[in-house]
């Protein structure tokens, strides 16, 4: 069935058009940022367009919005398809939105071709997958798969000032003619098409990348304390300098962690020095780690290896280390039985694959921890997202719709008969 069945190209690529224009910027990108009156818009505009073909729309508690085509089993859990529509400040027209759009399109495609399914399928756009507004990101999906809103979100202030639950009120709001249904109801599995924001794909020439896991991520943050002095007058032997143990600490650590383990990633984002004056020693040094890893005990042994090796050249340089953790996302592996549907889709459309890792995190991580999920990537340009020259290829952007249609079939034949 489904090599058979096409989505509408000229269609799909008049969306993406469409939705870029709400929020677009004069660099051609687009800040739609979460929860904003952009985002509102959007979200409305999907909404008009879901009514127009008849399906039903609905949202829940943390402004997930989806639309619902019926299948001839009501009784069975929907499967889901889709992304979100926020982005970033300076963001790309692709980044979420080309997911979410596609699975529209899948939509209609179906709608178009009179085919039937057991279980109803359903787009989800997901709230705040950026975080770029409000923190964290992919909070529609945390909360779907916790079934609750965490209650420390509620105090949550925007990047503007704005209450967190003060403008989830006003989403809610403006889509008056939108169902509520209950947070984190069941569902039998769940796809996501995304650019993939690395240079890979377009590097190797292949159009299609299916996602088997995304990578896990701690933050951590690092204080070396050590006794502000007197540039000029304190003497090597005398000085007490933090700055001298978190360079030597850094430089072993850029020596090891990636150079010896290619899964690993280690970026040192922050760096503050304190007092901060150009003619005193500093007291303190703060930075901190985003490390990354698809094997959790990994992570360990590498969050280790920093706390060790950061100790160390502290009391070389007589001053003491604090390290702790800030953020911890344990990596996700997709499960094979749906990754073979997308085996089976790509090969009946004749598109090329490469199985790859996730190094960002994305909704889908944790959708998986209550259903089976998985992801298709398609190439971007120069491997470049959350910028305003993100760019993806018009017969890519075609080709992952088509992918994903195809595996959406493929998945409903094998997870869209199973009873909630």
């Amino acid at each position: 069935m489904s090599h058979q069945t096409r989505v509408n190209s000229e269609r799909l690529l008049m969306r993406l058009d469409d939705f870029a224009a709400i929020g677009a910027t004069p660099a051609g990108g687009v800040n739609r940022q979460a929860l904003s009156v952009k985002d509102r818009e959007a979200r409305r505009l999907l909404v008009e367009l879901a009514l127009a073909r008849g399906f039903q729309v609905f949202q829940d508690p943390i402004a997930n919005l989806f639309i619902r085509r019926d299948g001839t089993r009501g009784d069975l859990p929907p499967f889901l398809i889709g992304s979100h529509l926020d982005s970033q400040p300076t963001g790309g027209r692709f980044d979420g939105a080309l997911g979410t759009l596609a699975a529209f399109e899948v939509l209609e495609s179906l709608e178009d071709a009179g085919i039937e399914t057991d279980a109803p399928l359903e787009l989800v756009a997901w709230t705040n997958e950026e975080g770029s507004h409000f923190s964290p990101g992919c909070m529609g999906s945390m909360a779907f798969s916790l079934k609750e809103i965490p209650n420390e979100w509620g105090d949550l202030l925007g990047s503007n000032g704005e209450r967190f639950s003060e403008e989830l009120q006003a989403t809610l709001e403006a889509l008056p003619q939108v169902q509520m249904r209950p947070l984190g109801f069941p569902i039998a599995g769940y796809l996501e098409l995304h650019i993939e924001q690395g240079p890979s794909l377009e590097r190797e020439n292949i159009p299609i990348g299916i996602v088997y896991g995304i990578q896990g991520t701690r933050w951590l943050e690092v204080t070396i304390t050590g006794q502000a002095s007197h540039a000029g007058t304190t003497a090597l032997s005398f000085r007490r300098d933090p700055m001298t143990a978190a360079v030597a600490a850094l430089k072993t650590l850029f020596d090891t962690v990636m150079p010896q383990d290619e899964e690993a990633r280690f970026t040192i984002g922050r760096f503050a020095v304190e007092p901060g004056s150009v003619n005193a020693i500093p007291g303190s040094v703060t930075f901190t780690v985003d490390l990354r890893h698809p094997d959790t005990e990994s992570l360990n042994q590498l969050e280790a290896l920093i706390v060790k090796t950061c100790a160390e050249a502290a009391t070389s340089a007589g001053c003491k280390a604090q390290s702790r953790r800030l953020f911890d996302m344990p990596p996700a592996a997709f499960p094979e039985e749906l990754l073979a549907c997308l085996d089976r889709a790509a090969e009946g459309q004749a598109l090329t694959t490469k199985r790859m890792l996730s190094g960002a995190f994305h909704d889908a991580l944790f959708v998986n921890r209550i259903a089976p999920a998985a992801m298709i990537f398609v190439p971007c340009r120069d491997g470049l997202s959350h910028n305003e020259a993100e760019y993806v290829e018009p017969a890519h952007s075609i080709a992952g719709a088509q992918m994903l249609l195809a595996s959406t079939l493929e998945a409903l034949a094998s997870f869209g008969r199973k009873s909630g």
